[in-house]
């Protein structure tokens, strides 16, 4: 995927996200192809595999003996409320929603009706997730996750002294890039370690050489580290709080005449 020498600030032409494809026609990632005049491509490094109902029993998990839900992301959203379909479990209207940040407790909206049920979000943080839950810690809490559950959450639910259990509701896999092989791109963009892991493994010799690295998120950065690469690109900062603000500034520093 890279085969070239180290040359900082050499111009940016094409970008590859390990992401899938936005749908939206308001992404960010359009506006700033058509402001910088660079090509963006998509492929996602992982993608998801959901759990069957056979998994979750053998995780000893019976849905009915829980009235909170524990939420950190859509994919567990979505593997949930699939499951309990596929399990013939009524969700109650009294089940509790606490979830890790806004856009998740909207995103139930495309399963219940949200203004009849209790939900609670924070703002993005484990501890702030953990100070919710700690005002109301009674009954029976469930956390649907994927199998690469970081600690940090099960470590906050421990402290509390909650009645808690995890489960896994849907897997991390590794994508096949081998297409990809002999394709070169200016910088590639990781949102999560995961996608790390699966540029190594499908490029266990890869080389950076002149190719831009662009991280999101503390742990995806620890992991590209740990890996040996240099970072060019980091978000979220002050200055740039987002992905395609960091690549902005970036880009215009590097094409700059």
């Amino acid at each position: 995927m890279s085969e070239k020498t180290v040359t900082p600030k050499k111009k940016v032409k094409t970008i590859l996200v390990s992401q899938p494809e936005p749908t939206s026609e308001n992404s960010p990632y359009l506006a700033l192809a058509q402001n910088e005049k660079v090509k963006i491509d998509f492929r996602p490094f992982i993608y998801v595999e959901g759990a069957t109902a056979k998994d979750i029993r053998k995780q000893k998990i019976n849905l009915s003996e829980f009235d909170a839900i524990i939420f950190t992301s859509r994919n567990a959203v979505d593997h949930f409320f699939r499951l309990a379909e596929e399990m013939r479990y009524q969700v109650p209207n009294t089940m509790r929603y606490y979830c890790q940040s806004e856009a998740i407790a909207l995103y139930l909206q495309r399963y219940i009706v949200y203004r009849k049920r209790r939900i609670s979000y924070g703002n993005k943080t484990v501890k702030d997730l953990a100070n919710i839950i700690k005002k109301n810690p009674e009954g029976r809490f469930l956390l649907p996750s994927s199998d690469k559950l970081k600690p940090e959450l099960p470590k906050a639910l421990n402290e509390l002294k909650i009645n808690w259990k995890p489960a896994t509701f849907f897997r991390t896999k590794i994508s096949d890039l081998s297409d990809l092989k002999d394709v070169y791109y200016d910088i590639l963009v990781f949102y999560s370690p995961s996608g790390i892991h699966s540029l190594f493994h499908n490029f266990p010799d890869f080389e950076q050489n002149d190719t831009r690295i662009a991280v999101y998120g503390k742990s995806t950065l620890k992991v590209a580290k740990e890996k040996g690469l240099r970072i060019d690109i980091m978000a979220p900062t002050p200055e740039t709080p987002s992905m395609t603000m960091a690549l902005q500034k970036y880009i215009r520093e590097a094409n700059k005449k």
